[in-house]
């Protein structure tokens, strides 16, 4: 059986959220309630996915009140109620919007989002895309799309992704990028740089073992390489480039200094040698025409500055890019982009999830494509019904911080559910249907299909057959109320209909007309699809329409007629 909250529970969380209007002067956001809620209250973090809409409206009643009444009102009510709450949470300021780029100048501003293409966007990569978009949107700026694709043996490309990733990238931005790089073919450019470090004697090519380098920068001591003269260099440098020297043989170092603090910014490696022979590059324009290739850092900070980037969002984890990058442009004499960070974004339901580790369940039949809503794809959000508005506010309302954040998957579908309220019918689907008379009912039902425009596209169904569908639970309630419809009693297998008001506090039941379609609702969950038989309302909607099913939470509609459930 279902879980459902209490009256009790129910009362918690509208004060909850009337804290939250209260400290932010009548704009709570139901993200910021979730996550106190779930702190607050560890018995209810199981439940999260069927407290969502409940929060959703607490938060929606808790800012009409402080509108309405005001905010003296709103903590008066908050003081006679839970004064607990209005004493542990003082009056805060929250910064809406992202926090101003240092430097920008409107009209001027460059970013970049630079996925590697071995696998369709998934939900970690929308943040640098939702937030690098906003920003470019917020300054006039431009977005570039770059294909970080130089890795074919850790990480390799996925052909079909390139095109993915831009049609997702319109998805979620409502707009495509503004320009679009692909690094793989750009392999001559880097090369020429890194012929341009050897010559000016701050780059060399270093034929060092990895284990014999690694005991060099432990030690702090200069790898013999270093010291062998810069024509030596640019010969050693075209026998990589001709193929004399196979991979594992030579790679080109970024001189540094063996002084560093950090030992992974001393001599770094900017470019190494790949076996494409054997493992060509999935690019068919690319193949095996180079066995150079730069490693990421060299290949990001000669595409930034070529680009004209002016400011890198990145994550913390990737500080140590960030100044090994430096270094190498205070040698090209060039300026860093300013940069910002943020930490890691763990949602509880979806654990570790890594591109390569899908790909890999995929291709061992684990997961039924990319789009298997078990997985945190776009793709797979977006054939559930999650809304790219949805996801655009989630990642603005967490912004940038560099305090690693750990939120229910709720967030996400509280932010859905004000996204696809308005315009998502009502319909019933009745799981495990029981098919009872209705004595001395209507004989027909006008139901509501948006409750936000009652009058519009009435649901106007015939009961001339004399006969309701109700789920068995429900049944087993004696007397209840069919939904917008009469007050019943149960007796002697039958519905004997009562008053059309309602009149008591009976139990609400949904229910639906005899010529409802057989369907199922398909329910992702971490490690399987449940599959609930059930009938389903007669409707007009065409497929890919997002529905709410009375009292059972919002689905889509798919191409085969079956129900997707998007949450509750």
């Amino acid at each position: 059986m279902t879980w459902t909250p209490d009256e009790e529970t129910l009362a918690f969380l509208r004060l909850v959220a009337l804290q939250n209007a209260v400290e932010y002067t009548g704009k709570a956001v139901a993200g910021s309630v979730v996550g106190r809620i779930m702190g607050m209250r560890a018995d209810l973090r199981p439940h999260g996915r069927v407290l969502a809409p409940a929060i959703a409206t607490a938060v929606a009643e808790a800012n009409a009140f402080v509108a309405e009444q005001g905010l003296e009102a709103a903590q008066d009510e908050l003081a006679k109620l839970a004064p607990e709450l209005l004493e542990a949470r003082p009056k805060a300021e929250r910064r809406v919007g992202l926090p101003d780029l240092q430097q920008a100048v409107e009209g001027e501003v460059v970013l970049r989002f630079a996925p590697n293409p071995n696998g369709p966007l998934s939900f970690g990569h929308a943040r640098g895309l939702v937030i690098n978009g906003a920003y470019a949107e917020q300054y006039k700026g431009t977005l570039i799309l770059r294909f970080d694709d130089t890795d074919t043996v850790v990480k390799p490309p996925m052909p079909d992704a390139y095109e993915t990733i831009q049609q997702e990238t319109e998805w979620l931005l409502g707009r495509p990028a503004d320009r679009v790089v692909i690094a793989s073919d750009r392999i001559e450019v880097y090369h020429e740089y890194a012929t341009t470090m050897i010559e000016q004697g701050f780059g060399y090519v270093c034929t060092c073992s990895a284990e014999a380098f690694r005991e060099f920068r432990l030690e702090q001591e200069n790898c013999p390489c270093r010291s062998v003269s810069t024509e030596d260099h640019a010969d050693r440098w075209q026998n990589m480039l001709n193929g004399t020297y196979r991979p594992g043989d030579a790679v080109v170092r970024v001189k540094t200094g063996m002084d560093q603090r950090n030992p992974a910014l001393r001599d770094w490696p900017a470019l190494r040698l790949q076996d494409t022979v054997t493992n060509p590059h999935p690019r068919p324009e690319v193949g095996s025409k180079h066995q150079v290739w730069p490693l990421l850092d060299f290949q990001s900070a000669i595409e930034d500055h070529l680009q004209g980037v002016t400011h890198i969002i990145r994550g913390k984890d990737l500080m140590d890019s960030t100044r090994k990058q430096t270094l190498l442009y205070e040698h090209f004499g060039w300026n860093y982009p300013q940069t910002m960070y943020w930490g890691r974004v763990k949602v509880h339901e979806w654990g570790g999830f890594s591109t390569s580790a899908m790909r890999k369940d995929i291709e061992a039949g684990r997961y039924e494509g990319w789009n298997d809503p078990r997985l945190p794809t776009l793709s797979a959000l977006a054939r559930r019904g999650i809304q790219s508005e949805a996801l655009r506010n989630f990642w603005l309302e967490l912004a940038i911080t560099q305090k690693d954040i750990s939120v229910p998957l709720t967030s996400l579908f509280s932010h859905n559910t004000k996204a696809v309220d308005a315009s998502a019918p009502r319909l019933a689907f009745v799981r495990d249907p029981v098919r009872l008379p209705l004595v001395d009912g209507p004989n027909a039902a006008t139901l509501v299909r948006y409750p936000g425009e009652p009058e519009k596209e009435p649901r106007n169904h015939s009961l001339a057959s004399g006969h309701v569908l109700v789920e068995s639970e429900d049944a087993a309630h004696g007397s209840f109320r069919l939904k917008d419809l009469v007050d019943v009693d149960l007796r002697e297998d039958a519905l004997h209909a009562g008053s059309l008001e309602r009149k008591d506090g009976r139990p609400i039941v949904h229910w639906t007309v005899d010529d409802a379609q057989e369907t199922t609702l398909l329910i992702a969950e971490e490690d399987s699809i449940t599959e609930v038989l059930g009938r389903l309302e007669p409707h007009h909607h065409p497929a890919g329409t997002v529905v709410q099913l009375e009292r059972i939470g919002y689905a889509i509609l798919l191409d085969d007629g079956r129900l997707l459930m998007t949450h509750e």
